[in-house]
């Protein structure tokens, strides 16, 4: 496959940022990557690494960081957004001062917005102008940053309004390590990535309480019938969910030690409190900020989410996490196909 070699930026110099931007390199693009920080920019720069996010890879050439927004947004006609969920809006209010033409915005983060409820795509076209925003594409699937700098097999999944832009994107991306598919169903793509951040949490705490493979794989089976359940209420195509951003990405975030919400949730089960598992980290954890959306969302839809609300008693209430599971696990009797049918019959509903 011939790629067109274009000149990109990455904007967030963290570990997904670059090991995205290491990937665009590999295809012979000559990336941006915008950093916070001088000494960071230097260690690009002049040493190919960025040590704090990716200790001991090297970092091709054609990878030059910056502090400055505006050389960044220089001549480009993509970019690539990879900052978390909270900072997104002050990061595009800040690319609106420098930007007057028409961008292909590439958002791979996930999370959806507390208090607002939006999509982080809803977020891009409240805050970005038609006349600017060309397209906003996301990039999401069973991805963690260290094995794509590694260059380890890994597959994810595109989605967009415009197909065609998004097929373009796929093309920036695809080499023979990193295969991209297309999906039309972003709400799917974007509500499958966010809402297995829950789910990965939840494991965690599982974990960090002692519990073994069976818990684990209950919850995120039973996960994963969450997630359906909401994201086709908010108008997504249950198929999606048994995909790459759905079942694929909800396996690799719940049970991999490069997983941040796992980590946390260990750390929670083991007994730590919420502030300090945050400090520990030392890096967002997604599915903190995600638990309160889906907690608000579950009421807006009126839609069960015993996971996702025990969590929430758990981070925002301070429920002891193995009262929590108690509380599971004494739930009413169910009848797990009755629920599936009632899931395959609100996309008929919607059809």
């Amino acid at each position: 496959m011939t790629i067109k070699q274009e000149k990109l930026t990455v904007i967030g110099a963290g570990s997904w940022g670059t090991a995205l931007a290491l990937v665009l390199a590999d295809n012979g693009h000559e990336v941006t990557l915008l950093s916070r920080n001088d000494s960071q920019k230097q260690e690009i720069n002049t040493e190919h690494r960025n040590s704090k996010y990716l200790p001991d890879i090297s970092l091709p050439e054609n990878i030059v960081a910056t502090t400055s927004l505006e050389e960044a947004l220089e001549g480009i006609e993509t970019v690539i957004v990879a900052v978390p969920t909270k900072a997104i809006r002050e990061q595009l209010r800040a690319i609106l001062k420098f930007q007057q033409k028409p961008l292909v915005f590439v958002h791979v983060s996930k999370g959806i917005e507390p208090d607002t409820l939006l999509r982080i795509s809803e977020i891009f076209e409240q805050e970005v102008p038609k006349s600017i925003l060309k397209e906003i594409v996301a990039l999401s699937g069973p991805s963690h940053a260290e094995e794509v700098s590694l260059r380890h097999p890994t597959i994810v999944t595109v989605s967009a309004k415009n197909m065609e832009i998004a097929e373009n994107v796929r093309d920036l991306f695809m080499n023979q390590n990193f295969r991209v598919y297309t999906n039309p169903d972003l709400i799917g793509v974007e509500i499958g990535g966010a809402l297995k951040n829950i789910i990965a949490l939840a494991a965690g705490v599982s974990d960090g309480l002692g519990f073994g493979d069976n818990a684990k794989a209950a919850l995120i089976t039973r996960g994963l019938a969450e997630i359906s359940r909401l994201g086709t209420k908010m108008g997504a195509n249950p198929l999606t969910f048994s995909g790459l951003t759905g079942v694929g990405d909800l396996i690799v975030t719940c049970t991999s030690v490069h997983s941040r919400n796992w980590r946390a949730g260990h750390m929670l089960g083991q007994g730590q409190n919420l502030e300090d598992v945050l400090q520990n980290m030392g890096m967002i954890v997604e599915g903190v900020r995600t638990t309160k959306a889906a907690y608000q969302l579950a009421q807006k839809y009126h839609c069960q989410m015993p996971i996702a609300e025990m969590l929430y008693h758990v981070l925002f209430n301070r429920v002891d996490a193995k009262e929590a599971v108690e509380r599971l696990m004494g739930r009413l009797k169910k009848n797990e196909m009755e629920e599936l049918v009632d899931i395959l019959s609100a996309q008929m509903e919607q059809s």
